[in-house]
Order: C-alpha cells, then structure tokens, then sequence
C-alpha cells in the first residue's frame, strides 16, 4: 500500500548514495549477497533476545536491498539479478519471524507460524500473478522500475519492515502484532487473487490472446 508512494521519494536519495559504488568491483549482486549476509544476521540476534542489534541488521539488509537495485537500473536490470534479489528477499522475510519463534517458543510460536503461513499467501499470489503477467507482457506503470510484475497490495514491504522494526523495538508485543499483520497479509492475499484472476480473464478475451 506504501511502496507506490514511498519508492519515488527514495530513488533520488538511492540514486545519489550508489554513485560512490558504481565501480568495476562492485557489482549489484553481489550488494545482494552482502545485504541477505546481513539480514541472516538478525536470525541468531533475535534468538539469543539481541532485539537491537537484529534490529541494526535488519536496518542494513534494506539499505543493501535498495542500493542494489539502485546500481542495476544505472547499469541495466537483469532477469538474473532480479531472481535474486527476490528469492533472497522471501528466505530474509521469512527468517524474522523464526527468529522471535526462537526468542520465546512459549510465547511466539504459534503467532510465527501464523506470520509465516500469511507470507506463504501473500508471496505465492505475488510471483505467480508475476510469472504470468511476463508471459502475457502485462506493465504496471506504478511500479516500472522493477525487474517483473510487482502486485501492490495492502501489506507490501514497507508494511513488513515497519512491523519488524516494531517487533524489535517492542518484543514483547511480538504475538499480537503477529496476528494482527497476519490477519492483514490474507487480506492482501484475497484481493490479490481476485484481481489476479480478473485481470488474466480479461487478457484472455481480448483479440489475439494466447
């Protein structure tokens, strides 16, 4: 619901920073690879109940994850690179709320798996209207400097990682936030589908369709 209105507020600020990467030894998957390095960090941090410095890591690993798109689009995005990153961003999604699971099995699991089972909806609904719309050459203007199809929706990645930055600031209010953005990610995932769905039926009756 945010990333449309957030995203062209951050590109110049991102735009700018990648010009002092923008070096033959630095490519943007291998900014990728540093940043998913950095999130994984947050996994034991958050296990071992080091809320801050999960925190701080989880901070750096979106950095990373901005600038390297950043340093694709000034060379040129790849169908390689764009894989990537977002394969790496599902695993760094998922392994957060393993890590409050971790931090208090008591009290967090259940929610966790909530949390999870929710990602599970809004990511399948996500990559396989993706994968279809590529195939049809469907464009969302909203979001055209992306590597593929990005479906918006009520919970996208901002919401995400303003909910980890509240689960670290506040650890003890995990299990309700959980339930909560849960509860709004199956949201997303319904109305996904739905216009998912509408918008690929009506690909279809047009002329020359396949």
């Amino acid at each position: 619901m945010l990333d449309r209105h957030l995203h062209p507020r951050l590109k110049p600020l991102l735009n700018r920073l990648v010009m002092t990467l923008d070096k033959p030894g630095i490519a943007p998957d291998g900014i990728t690879l540093i940043g998913f390095a950095m999130g994984v960090l947050a996994l034991p941090f958050l296990a071992l109940g080091w809320y801050l410095a999960a925190l701080v890591a989880i901070v750096l690993n979106r950095l990373l994850d901005g600038l390297d798109g950043a340093l694709a689009r000034r060379r040129g995005l790849t169908d390689a690179g764009g894989f990537l990153d977002i394969a790496l961003d599902f695993l760094f999604y998922a392994l957060v709320p393993f890590g409050f699971a971790l931090a208090d099995p008591v009290v967090n699991a259940l929610p966790a798996a909530w949390l999870l089972f929710a990602f599970i909806g809004t990511g399948s609904s996500f990559l396989a209207f993706a994968a279809l719309a590529a195939k049809h050459n469907i464009d969302n203007p909203g979001y055209a400097h992306k590597s593929f199809y990005y479906l918006g929706g009520l919970t996208e990645g901002t919401e995400t990682i303003l909910l980890f930055v509240l689960c670290c600031l506040f650890p003890a209010h995990f299990a309700w936030l959980a339930w909560v953005f849960g509860a709004l990610c199956w949201l997303t995932t319904a109305t996904r589908i739905w216009s998912g769905y509408m918008t690929l039926k009506d690909v279809q009756r047009q002329p020359g369709s396949e």
